[in-house]
């Protein structure tokens, strides 16, 4: 299971604060049944009407709202990194990326669902793409922006609207997406963020006017909403984590490998469903390997992400930092070795060290579990075959990236690895322009590209037949 969660408070009031100082930002009042039932009746009226938009005209209201991401992006930066805890620098970069995914679809959307003809026996056969209706997306904190807008920016280009449960621990950043949807000309209910925790979600699922579903976040918590959805036979995409394997052979460009790997492993402060955790290298290489990424681990600098030369910024959580903790530790009880780091850092702030454990034993949580933190794992392989074997004893598969030169290997990583995504000599990352999902308990479905607007359409068939005489007035 993912140690990935959404928090949540045990009261009605949802709460912002810093993981860095402690400080408590902003609470909000969680939206009473009869607020939800106003947004709900919201949506469904504003569907109807939306659903009738030209392409150009969602084109014209998304293109406002890259613009409004790139002009802000300083401001919505700071919001993400006071909420979350990531670097001020990749909270900007994230959304300048949701401006990307924003001017990707509105520039594609209309040729990605266009009508598509078919041979048949009939005088016209062809597939039509027509929206749903208002889709559920339940999301966490780790990419507050993007993750949201991964979703959006699809979901409205093809005419649906959408309703956003977002993590309790960023409802700063949940408001802001719906006033960007707003500022940039959406119709009101196009896309609404509902305040209420993960208990009233399943009430949520179950109303008829909801007509699909998407959740990045947990395995649990994608196995509950899949179920309920399930329950009531509605649409789910889910995207559930990772442990992904970023394999190293001879033949790869060993100083930019390690460069990378590091990179792989502590970016948004290692809480990523795509981030590198579990280091696989071919034994010829893997002590030098080893002494320079636990060199280069060392020297990263933890501390305010609101500093630029930070590397390394808080967890988002205190339950996060506690968790990571108890999961490093149970690991070293089993056998695992700690080359680096092991432990919270003492005062303020979620932080905790950057860490190299090794020697992990089958059954202990870093082989098991999605270590959501700064912490790498290290593995020692006889070849590309046995490397691959070790990627794929994993629940996760998301991403897998392998570096080498040899193009026997990189044709046997593509074939055998089991993941969603496959990078030769780069890191994993989600990109507009290609598919992102994974395959066993990283979930089902896809995101972006076409794949990602297709998923919440009616793939609808339609086939015409003329009667015989007005075929033979036709020829």
């Amino acid at each position: 299971m993912s140690t990935r969660k959404i928090v949540e408070l045990p009261s009605q009031w949802m709460v912002s604060t810093n993981p860095f100082t402690g400080e408590v930002l902003h609470e909000f009042e969680q939206h009473s049944d009869e607020a939800v039932e106003r947004k709900l009746a919201l949506a469904v009226a504003t569907y109807r009407e939306y659903r009738k938009a030209s392409f150009a005209d969602r084109a014209a209201m998304m293109n406002r709202a890259a613009a409004i991401l790139e002009n802000e992006k300083e401001t919505f930066g700071r919001m993400m990194t006071l909420e979350m805890g990531k670097t001020l620098r990749s909270a900007i970069q994230e959304a300048e990326k949701c401006a990307m995914g924003c001017r990707f679809y509105a520039e594609n959307a209309e040729r990605f669902l266009a009508e598509e003809e078919a041979k048949t026996n009939a005088t016209r056969s062809f597939v039509r793409y027509q929206p749903i209706g208002p889709v559920l997306a339940v999301m966490p904190w780790n990419f507050p922006f993007w993750q949201v807008f991964r979703f959006l920016a699809p979901a409205l280009m093809a005419g649906n609207v959408g309703l956003l449960k977002h993590a309790s621990n960023v409802p700063q950043c949940a408001l802001a997406i719906e006033d960007i949807v707003r500022r940039a000309g959406f119709p009101e209910g196009a896309f609404q963020t509902l305040m209420i925790g993960a208990d009233r979600v399943y009430r949520i699922i179950a109303d008829r006017r909801v007509v699909a579903v998407t959740l990045t976040g947990s395995v649990g918590a994608g196995s509950h909403v899949a179920g309920a959805a399930g329950k009531e036979i509605k649409k789910t995409v889910l995207e559930l984590g990772g442990s992904d394997p970023f394999i190293v052979m001879p033949s790869a460009d060993f100083d930019r490998a390690v460069e990378t790997a590091v990179q792989a492993r502590v970016i948004n402060n290692g809480q990523s469903c795509i981030a590198a955790k579990r280091f696989i290298v071919h034994q010829q290489i893997a002590q030098k390997f080893e002494e320079k990424f636990v060199a280069r681990m060392a020297s990263l600098k933890v501390g305010d992400p609101m500093d630029p030369a930070t590397d390394v910024g808080p967890l988002a959580t205190e339950d996060g930092v506690r968790e990571l903790e108890e999961h490093v530790k149970a690991t070293v009880r089993m056998g695992a070795r700690v080359l680096l780091g092991g432990k919270r850092i003492a005062g303020k702030g979620n932080f905790f060290q950057p860490t190299v454990l090794t020697d992990i034993p089958q059954g202990s949580p870093a082989h098991d579990v999605e270590l959501f933190g700064p912490v790498a794992c290290l593995y020692r392989a006889q070849d590309m075959e046995h490397a691959i074997a070790i990627a794929n004893d994993s629940i996760f598969g998301l991403g897998a990236c392998a570096w080498t030169n040899d193009p026997a290997e990189r044709d046997l990583f593509i074939r055998e690895i089991e993941s969603g995504m496959a990078f030769i000599n780069g890191m994993v990352a989600s990109d507009p322009r290609i598919p992102f999902g994974g395959v066993k308990h990283s979930g089902y479905g896809r995101e972006l590209s076409y794949h990602g607007i297709r998923e919440f359409v009616n793939i609808k068939s339609v086939v015409i037949q003329e009667p015989e005489h007005k075929k033979s007035q036709m020829e």
